[in-house]
């Protein structure tokens, strides 16, 4: 009886760990990673500081920050989170690889802010980086009393490069 609990223990572990798909499993591996301080890379931080300028009550931007992997080991951004309740936050989830880019968004409702006036909201990602593993993002502008209207805000055009 012992050992069929046991078995029954092993098989059932074993279909959970099947359960994951694929991006789950490497996402999991990747995050592993992360935490060896021997997989440590450098960014650069494009975008740290997005001034979006003045908005109405009630308008939704979206912002853009861009990284840059400057180390010679896959960048892992393990967490992003954003500082309030106002904000939703979401980056690229696959390590990004020596020279390539990767990039970190928020979508900003300011009608979840209590006042209007000038705002500095952070947003606040965990890397695999050997100059400190916590990095803050920023957005700021001001927020007037009123309108409905969507905007997409990015730092600066991206060159094309042809």
């Amino acid at each position: 009886m012992k050992y069929f609990f046991i078995s029954l223990l092993i098989t059932v572990s074993l279909f959970s760990f099947s359960c994951k798909n694929k991006s789950e499993r490497e996402l999991d591996a990747a995050k592993a990673a992360a935490a060896d301080s021997a997989n440590y890379t450098t960014v650069q931080w494009l975008d740290s500081i997005v001034k979006f300028g003045t908005i109405n009550k009630g308008e939704k931007i979206d912002i853009k920050f861009r990284c840059k992997n400057t180390g010679d080991k896959p960048l892992i951004l393990t967490n992003v989170r954003p500082g309030c309740g106002c904000t939703v936050a979401d980056y690229t989830k696959q390590p990004i690889a020596p020279g390539a880019e990767g990039l970190v968004t928020g979508s900003f409702d300011s009608k979840k802010v209590g006042t209007s006036g000038d705002v500095r909201k952070t947003i606040i990602v965990n890397t695999n980086t050997k100059n400190g593993t916590e990095h803050y993002l920023y957005f700021e502008g001001t927020i007037n009393g009123g309108g409905t209207n969507d905007k997409i805000v990015e730092p600066h055009p991206i060159p094309n490069k042809n």
